[in-house]
């Protein structure tokens, strides 16, 4: 447990941070779920429209800082290839 003030202080902002980053998680985690299910239905029209609103969501989560940039381009990277296999 921490002994300092400023220790206490810092230990409440990592629970503040932890409960914000974590949300930022799950809502990436259900949206990309969601769009996988898109593009296993083959419904190219659901899947482009749940892309654009899972890049969305990621770039956010990279801004607040929950993920690194990269690895949020990198995600979207993955899913907007699988989304164009679907055309072809």
């Amino acid at each position: 447990m921490a002994n300092h003030k400023s220790a206490e202080k810092r230990a409440r902002q990592n629970q503040v941070r932890n409960i914000r980053n974590s949300s930022q998680k799950t809502r990436i985690k259900t949206t990309v779920k969601k769009l996988y299910e898109a593009i296993q239905n083959n419904d190219r029209v659901a899947a482009e429209e749940t892309l654009k609103k899972a890049s969305s969501v990621i770039f956010k989560a990279a801004s607040k800082g929950a993920l690194h940039k990269k690895t949020a381009s990198r995600k979207i990277s993955r899913l907007s290839k699988k989304v164009s296999a679907l055309a072809s």
